[in-house]
């Protein structure tokens, strides 16, 4: 068993389903000690907390809204109270919009909670992390925030243009944030994910696999969650030395430009 002292910390925002609870899973494989995050401590939340103790290593729930931005130094210090020093933020919590359709009837309620949950609180909490890290003494763990932002970060999506933008501005973070810490070996990356099977997609699904199946992605198929967590976990354990600041494009090839 590892000591306690020297197991890597995590805290995985949106970690009570999809992705987040894969990379959560993925995290505790690896040995990590982790923090699940939900909004409420809800029983959504204790099973996902279940689903990752499985793997041996400790775990907590760790119920906060990533919007209350006066919180995360409290939530930050309950963390490593109870599982010890953070070593990693990933920061995976995120919204749809409101209401697909036109750019030109979104509304000011849908831009504000895009642009809150997945741009602001991703700022501000990568903040107050970051700042616990540099007010001590760290060990020689590797130390890391992964963001989970978007394709669409690129890509516009014209029924989503509030989605879109909130992810744009996330990427944009992420790379701040890499040149801001990277004298400071903390690296930061920004994990794209494309046509993912989740809840948030699960209303528009069957187009987004015939859409793959037709050629919109290389390999014609939708990516799944664990294949999320996969790509998170490498990059927070630091398979990946003498980078950051990089864009991983976890959207099978949709991207890549075509004639």
């Amino acid at each position: 068993m590892t000591a306690p002292d020297m197991r890597p910390v995590a805290l995985v925002t949106g970690s009570s389903r999809g992705i987040g609870l894969a990379a959560a899973e993925a995290l505790a494989k690896e040995g990590f000690a982790v923090a699940v995050n939900g909004r409420g401590d809800d029983r959504e939340l204790a099973a996902a907390v279940a689903r990752v103790a499985v793997h041996g290593n400790p775990v907590m729930a760790a119920p906060f809204d990533v919007t209350d931005i006066a919180t995360h130094e409290t939530v930050l210090a309950n963390i490593e109270a109870q599982l010890g020093p953070l070593t990693t933020l990933v920061n995976n919590a995120g919204v749809g919009v409101l209401q697909r359709g036109d750019l030109l009837d979104v509304s000011e309620a849908s831009w504000d909670r895009c642009i809150d949950v997945n741009a602001k609180a991703m700022f501000f909490l990568s903040q107050a992390f970051a700042r616990r890290l540099l007010s001590r003494q760290r060990s020689r763990m590797f130390h890391s925030i992964v963001n989970v932002t978007s394709s669409n970060a690129v890509a516009v999506a014209i029924q989503r243009s509030e989605y879109c933008a909130s992810k744009s501005a996330a990427a944009m973070i992420s790379k701040t944030l890499a040149v801001r810490l990277g004298p400071e070996n903390i690296a930061v990356y920004d994990v794209q994910p494309g046509l993912i099977a989740t809840d948030m997609t699960a209303p528009v699904i069957d187009t987004y696999r015939e859409r793959a199946e037709e050629g919109l992605t290389l390999f014609p198929r939708l990516g799944q969650p664990e294949e999320m967590g996969a790509i998170i976990a490498s990059l927070a354990i630091g398979k990946f030395p003498y980078t950051t600041g990089q864009v991983i494009s976890a959207d099978a090839g949709m991207l890549v430009p075509r004639f």
